[in-house]
């Protein structure tokens, strides 16, 4: 019987149940994973291992989480608290744990981590052609307030910079009001 005579599909969720994630902080021991999952999740830009001693290195201002299923990392988040204006080094989700609500989570803990810091606002940058994150942060709030030209190489893929208001945890972050100076440097970009 193929496919589409099956007249009961099986759904594979429920088949498998997602495994518990638990996010703890980041130490020095979870370098190697870290380091072997990066040009899985990026390709043309992977952190190295001394990029992330660097990183852990800029504690406390820098802040960064790993998420744990079955004692394996499956993705990671790392915010910068530099004062009114907090930024998200990075947000990554291994693909055998992607669609599960693991970067809402890993995303709801970046702006946790800003709001403690003291910001007012959370700034990320992504990729032009990553379509999934995007939806992820417009979602969460964030709103577009301008284009970085071919600041991905190689691919001369241009940088989303997104904004969310988070300096009062009761305020509807969906209003967020943006001044932007480089609205018509935006007219080419679809998201």
């Amino acid at each position: 019987m193929t496919l589409s005579e099956d007249p009961v599909r099986e759904d594979p969720v429920r088949e498998h149940p997602v495994p518990e994630t638990t996010l703890r902080e980041m130490t020095w021991r979870d370098i190697p994973s870290l380091a072997e999952l990066e040009p899985e999740l990026f390709v043309d830009d992977p952190w190295s291992e001394r990029t992330w001693w660097a990183e852990l290195a800029g504690r406390p201002r820098r802040a960064y989480v790993v998420a744990e299923r079955v004692g394996a990392v499956v993705g990671y988040a790392g915010v910068d608290r530099g004062g009114e204006v907090a930024d998200v080094m990075t947000v990554a989700v291994a693909p055998t744990a992607r669609g599960q609500g693991l970067g809402k989570m890993l995303l709801d803990w970046l702006v946790a981590q800003a709001r403690r810091g003291g910001a007012e606002h959370l700034m990320l940058e992504v990729r032009a052609d990553n379509v999934a994150a995007q939806r992820l942060y417009s979602r969460a709030g964030f709103a577009m307030l301008t284009v970085r030209r071919r600041y991905y190489q190689p691919g001369d893929v241009d940088a989303l910079i997104m904004r969310l208001r988070v300096g009062d945890a009761t305020q509807d972050t969906t209003q967020d009001t943006i001044v932007d100076p480089a609205a018509d440097m935006r007219q080419d970009v679809t998201l």
